[in-house]
């Protein structure tokens, strides 16, 4: 499966623990987190996406992280949740893209992830209400994000023009419910930063 070129558009929704909004997307992962540590989950919705021949549209994701310090310095800590309904070779394709091996967006990954703790598969779900994504994995995590409003009420306060690897425009936005529960975490980030990207990945 090496060197397959694949993509991914839809989009993700992360919620850490940083009490004000989280720092290394504007220093690049220069600055610490806002507790001096990050742990964060993902979710992530594929609206349409493919490993080579292997579809992945229509599928959700959901990414555990531990970061120990400087997001830059790496020694990260990861665990991947992917959907139940996914075949087993878009698992294969998913856990290659996710571990940065596939290359590409997610090739630093590879680099800075010290310690993967595996990959299991469970019903998943990404879905907006209003403004409010819900993302949810039966007994694993339970999170509600909602954007922050800027001066006009009715839009939402976003970063645009960034370089942070995961989008260059990030919606900043704060979790109403937000519990994980998995290899031995039981995380409560509700009240905590979380922020809102459009998913447009691709490699190798």
């Amino acid at each position: 499966m090496a060197d397959q070129g694949w993509a991914m558009k839809g989009e993700l929704v992360l919620s850490c623990n940083c009490t004000v909004f989280c720092p290394c997307v504007l220093s690049l992962g220069n600055h610490p987190p806002t507790e001096g540590y990050c742990q964060t989950w993902a979710g992530f919705r594929i609206d349409a996406g493919h490993f080579g021949e292997v579809d992945l549209s229509g599928l959700n994701l959901g990414l555990v992280m531990e970061i120990p310090g400087y997001m830059s310095r790496g020694n990260w800590t990861a665990g991947l949740f992917i959907d139940k309904r996914a075949s087993v070779y878009a698992v294969r394709a998913l856990t290659r893209i996710f571990t940065g091996k596939a290359g590409g967006t997610t090739s630093l990954l590879a680099i800075l992830v010290g310690k993967f703790l595996g990959v299991e598969q469970a019903p998943i779900t990404y879905e907006t209400r209003d403004r409010t994504r819900i993302f949810q994995i039966p007994k694993i995590i339970d999170g509600a994000v909602t954007p922050i409003s800027g001066k006009d009420r009715d839009k939402d306060t976003v970063i645009s023009n960034s370089e942070y690897w995961i989008a260059p425009e990030i919606i900043v936005a704060k979790s109403d419910k937000s519990k994980m529960r998995a290899f031995g975490r039981n995380w409560n980030f509700a009240g905590r930063s979380a922020e809102i990207c459009k998913l447009d990945w691709r490699g190798p």
